[in-house]
């Protein structure tokens, strides 16, 4: 039987040595359209299948408070995935997490302050998920062995705080977010755990630093493109890690 796992993140290209026979899927759920169509890869020489979808849309076209993450993460669960890997670039909230760092948190906190529950009615039963350890630890055991796997290394734990978006922080918020004891800052990563523990799928995240986010005026704040530039630069690295802890799924 294939099995499949999810992937949510920027694109992978199919021309990967990794992956073969590529399909597309114009998914819809009861929650409207994911944020793309649905990329279909197999693993080479196995029975596991990636499902990915792209978080912002094809060319990044939707901002953060825009992404349908019901529906990204149901078209996810529709398609039989067993377990769910995301990645995400983020601001770093602490000195030793220097940008180009990879990061596997443990803790999130939900500042977005946006609906993330596929529980809008207790019609059918009450239900108060558990998220004491919202992130799976199987999961994340495996994208650090990914990262010592490619001769590199990803920080073990961290508390990842997401914010509304599309803007970035002021200082006064990104130095209240390091007092609550965030590490690592991002607009998207609280939303999907939360759905993703919902529908009782396993989920863990690669976050990639790109910057200093702006409590620090020593570390001068970072623009989108300069973002774009460090996950250009660390890609690749990104990418075998991904390879590597579903090579171990299968």
């Amino acid at each position: 039987m294939t099995k499949r796992i999810g992937l949510i993140g920027g694109s992978i290209q199919s021309s990967s040595a990794f992956f073969e026979n590529a399909s597309s899927v114009d998914a819809s759920t009861i929650f409207g359209r994911p944020s793309s169509a649905l990329s279909v890869f197999r693993l080479k020489d196995s029975d596991v299948e990636i499902v990915h979808v792209a978080r912002h849309g094809k060319g990044h076209t939707i901002p953060p408070h825009c992404v349908n993450h019901r529906a990204n993460i149901q078209a996810l669960k529709d398609m039989g995935c067993s377990a769910i890997l995301v990645t995400t670039a983020c601001g770093s909230l602490r000195e030793e997490l220097a940008p180009g760092t990879m990061v596997v948190p443990d803790q999130f906190i939900d500042f977005t302050r946006r609906t993330s529950t596929f529980f809008d009615s207790f019609e059918e039963g009450v239900n108060h998920t558990v998220m004491a350890d919202p992130f799976d630890a199987h999961l994340r055991g495996l994208l650090l062995e990914g990262a010592a796997a490619c001769s590199d290394s990803a920080h073990d734990g961290g508390t990842v705080i997401s914010i509304a978006g599309p803007r970035f922080s002021t200082r006064a918020e990104s130095r209240l977010f390091r007092m609550w004891g965030a590490d690592i800052i991002n607009m998207t990563v609280a939303p999907e755990c939360v759905l993703a523990n919902e529908l009782g799928i396993p989920y863990a995240a690669l976050a990639l630093v790109t910057d200093y986010d702006c409590w620090s005026t020593e570390h001068p704040p970072l623009d989108f493109e300069g973002i774009c530039h460090m996950m250009a630069v660390r890609g690749s690295v990104v990418e075998k890690v991904l390879e590597h802890a579903i090579s171990r799924l299968a």
